[in-house]
């Protein structure tokens, strides 16, 4: 945070087709990054090993989820395969409120709708994998899903990939430590945008005035 002017908090969002590697960059800038806060989705999926709710989605069932979005109390949501995600509304702009910057893990279709509804606070970044044999190792090394799951994802990703052209930025993911470099390059030049710092004119007037 700037010691000078405040600023408002930013919505970073990565999306990739499955395996492509936003998850994994998405945890190294968590973990080199006090400022940056993830966003927790609420979703219909069952829990994976190791997840923990509210940790990594808050888990809900369809019912709620509807009732969520019936109240508008979601800023997006989206149906992925035979689920539902979406991200709830309160402690984002709480958040950027506080000038703190959000982190989101979601697809194409929910970056729209952010688009939508809150374009000057989107830093949209579509990680692309180097190749699609690739992508196909990724998803079958991490062994999180059954081999005709695994052909389903290879299937989607295609059409995924398709909607690079609406994003601010697009990185090739081929080695994570360049990958996450940039990301993080990426944030740094977002977060001293002018359109972003609280009172900025405020402040040069008072610099004319010799203060």
């Amino acid at each position: 945070m700037d010691s000078v002017l405040r600023r408002r908090g930013l919505m970073l969002v990565l999306s990739s087709p499955s395996g492509a590697g936003k998850t994994t960059i998405a945890r190294r800038l968590l973990a080199e990054d006090d400022n940056l806060e993830m966003s927790v989705s609420a979703t219909t999926r069952p829990k994976r090993p190791g997840e923990v709710s509210g940790v990594d989605y808050h888990f809900v069932d369809k019912t709620s989820f509807n009732l969520m979005l019936n109240r508008s109390e979601l800023l997006e949501h989206a149906r992925v395969f035979s689920n539902f995600y979406g991200t709830p509304r309160g402690p984002v702009q709480a958040a950027l409120s506080r000038g703190e910057d959000m982190l989101f893990d979601i697809d194409w279709q929910g970056t729209q709708q952010l688009r939508e509804s809150a374009r000057d606070d989107l830093v949209s970044v579509f990680i692309l994998p180097p190749s699609t044999h690739e992508l196909e190792v990724r998803l079958t090394r991490r062994a999180q899903d059954p081999p005709e799951v695994v052909a389903e994802r290879m299937a989607k990703a295609a059409d995924e990939m398709s909607h690079w052209p609406e994003y601010d930025y697009v990185i090739v993911n081929d080695d994570i430590d360049r990958s996450v470099a940039k990301v993080r390059a990426i944030l740094t030049a977002e977060r001293t945008r002018r359109d972003r710092l609280v009172g900025l004119g405020e402040f040069v007037r008072g610099l004319q005035a010799g203060g």
